[in-house]
């Protein structure tokens, strides 16, 4: 059996519903994440109920895929028991994994259970080796890292001290702040992103103001709204930065959007040849001048959701590139312009085949297209006159394909059906000698092993012996189930037969046994003694006086505050350098020194800016 590559990375897709799950299992996802219906981030998505979870993690097991909850939002403390009960469920559902943004359920979570495996969400905004070892000290088993961090960024971190397994976004739409750290929804409509309700201003328009002159912009009016990441190009260095997991963002997507990204990425991760990947700069020299992803690659990942695709940061800090302001919702894949407008028709130059049926949108209007008549790179195009009204439409008007319901139902067809697509290998060994019985060992992929015998002996065959190749022909025919036939180890007598009835009911014996042993709940260990609340502090009521203290931005204010005699003071500076002049300004006033809240490695020279201040 050949071993897995040393780098390969786990497939991580998003699953808001049943149809999701599904297409992320046919299309290739090794795990996949979703929420309950409460404490997510995503709290518009379909979710699922705790009443769900023995069924859907035996659903994922049985095909080898893992399941991982998210519980990526902030909890308050009349939350507690409500936490409680939902992650005591989880974990006897035998789910695999929870991704967590608060750091105190962190810890309550390892005070019920020390070995459930624990992720520290992107929303903790862990963006250097410092923070990953934070996490390690939290109980956590793996980190998503910080969307915010550079291909370069994320190879010192997996060089760092701490050692934990790194997980990023590869694929999604990017929030226009650090992950977790907007406010945005909260001050403007009191729905907060850390609760799972962004209401998702970033993608609103907006006008800009410049020395109290409002600034034409143009068609350029979200300027707050990033385009899509999608990491497809740069995913050797990414594999060799040391990435463990590749994580798809998108529970609020559609399933025929899970189906295709999935299916993409899956085929790129699984063509990477892991062999020759040693180190960072290696793989950028060999992967220099590859077209990477293909035309059809980026055709399909911009008709399944796209703003604008990107590398986002992975690349580094390219903010003309991640913005570009001209739309903030789905557009799909540029077509052309209008180079005419007819009475019934308009006449287009295009770059992207489009066929009758296609959708497309003109400025403010959209529909179906109806005939076309293509001549090179121009076409003559109609639609049905209730969708699209010609009078509304310009010469130079941009043109974008919506939708190409042919690729949508080959997309589709990958997983409304009752035909197992997707399969994972089964190893089989085969022993046995004359007048003994057939023994096959069956190992699959995630380590579970089953052995069976035949009732019959074998016997001396007269015309037609028990052959590797027999034998491969038989045990193969695994049809409708999650498996097929991976590597045969064939050490069985020379000249021996066995009836094909006797091996159809050892195939079919190992296919139930191994099922069984899938299906069966992970057993996680979990303290049923104990309770989130033991870890509360006793509250203990002391009268005492008040006391202010101020907060400053400027030194001006720093020095109001000084001369206002008040004790102590939080300094908050936007230049770093302002610390060292707060210190000689304090009088007898104790500052303190209020950081960034966020830094990367290469950032530790604003920290040291703090030293003048006295702690």
């Amino acid at each position: 059996m050949t071993s897995s590559p040393k780098y390969k990375p786990e497939l991580l897709a998003p699953a808001g519903d049943w149809d999701c799950v599904k297409a992320a299992i046919e299309n290739g996802a090794d795990a996949i994440y979703f929420g309950l219906d409460r404490f997510n981030a995503r709290m518009r998505a379909e979710n699922f109920s705790t009443a769900d979870l023995p069924e859907l993690m035996a659903f994922l097991h049985q095909r080898g895929v893992k399941g991982y909850l998210t519980l990526n939002t902030l909890v308050f403390p009349s939350e507690l028991s409500a936490v409680e009960a939902y992650l005591k469920t989880a974990i006897c559902a035998g789910v695999d994994a929870a991704i967590v943004q608060d750091v105190g359920i962190c810890r309550a979570i390892r005070h019920i259970s020390p070995d459930w495996p624990i992720h520290a969400s992107t929303q903790m905004t862990i963006t250097s080796a410092a923070g990953v070892k934070f996490a390690q000290e939290l109980g956590c088993n793996l980190v998503v890292l910080a969307r915010e961090c550079s291909i370069e960024e994320i190879t010192k971190i997996q060089l760092g001290s701490a050692k934990l397994p790194l997980e990023i976004f590869v694929h999604g739409a990017l929030c226009v702040a650090y992950s977790g750290q907007c406010l945005t929804s909260e001050s403007l409509g009191g729905r907060s992103a850390n609760r799972g309700e962004c209401a998702q201003a970033c993608r609103l328009p907006y006008e800009l103001v410049a020395n109290g002159e409002k600034v034409n912009l143009g068609n350029q009016q979200y300027l707050l709204s990033p385009q899509d990441l999608a990491g497809l190009e740069l995913l050797p260095q990414v594999v060799t930065a040391g990435v463990s997991c590749l994580k798809i963002e998108g529970r609020l997507k559609t399933p025929e959007y899970v189906a295709s990204v999935t299916k993409i990425y899956r085929q790129a991760i699984d063509s990477l040849d892991y062999r020759s990947i040693n180190s960072y700069s290696d793989c950028i020299a060999s992967t220099s001048g590859d077209t990477v992803p293909t035309a059809s690659d980026r055709y399909q990942l911009e008709m399944a959701f796209s703003r604008g695709l990107s590398t986002g940061w992975l690349a580094g800090i390219d903010n003309q590139t991640l913005v570009h302001g001209e739309f903030s919702s789905k557009q799909g894949v540029l077509v052309g312009e209008v180079v005419r407008v007819g009475a019934r028709s308009i006449i287009i130059q295009f770059q992207v085949p489009i066929k009758p049926g296609d959708g497309l949108a003109i400025g403010n209007q959209g529909g179906r297209v109806y005939t076309i008549d293509s001549d090179g790179d121009m076409a003559e195009v109609s639609f049905n006159w209730e969708q699209v009204d010609l009078r509304g439409i310009r010469v130079g008007d941009k043109i974008w394909k919506t939708s190409d319901p042919e690729l949508e139902k080959q997309i589709r067809q990958t997983y409304r059906t009752e035909k197992i697509g997707a399969t994972q290998p089964l190893n089989i060994v085969a022993t046995g000698e004359i007048n003994e019985a057939l023994k096959l060992a069956a190992t699959d992929q995630q380590g579970h092993e089953v052995q069976v015998a035949s009732e019959m002996v074998l016997s001396i065959a007269q015309n037609k012996p028990l052959t590797a190749t027999k034998l491969q022909e038989q045990l193969g025919r695994l049809g409708n189930t999650p498996f097929h036939l991976g590597e045969l180890t064939c050490s069985v007598a020379e000249q021996a037969m066995l009836p094909v009835s006797e091996l159809n009911r050892l195939r079919r014996e190992i296919v139930v046994q191994m099922l069984e042993l899938r299906t069966a709940p992970r057993i996680w260990q979990l303290h049923e003694n104990r309770s989130f609340a033991d870890l509360l502090p006793k509250v203990t009521t002391v009268m005492s006086l008040p006391q202010i203290n101020v907060l400053v931005r400027t030194l001006e204010q720093l020095e109001a505050a000084v001369s206002a005699a008040v004790p102590q003071i939080y300094c908050e500076f936007s230049n770093p350098q302002d610390y060292r002049s707060a210190a000689s300004l304090a009088g007898s006033a104790q500052l303190f020194a209020v950081p960034p809240r966020i830094t990367k490695s290469n950032e530790q020279w604003t920290l040291k800016q703090l030293d003048a201040c006295n702690p």
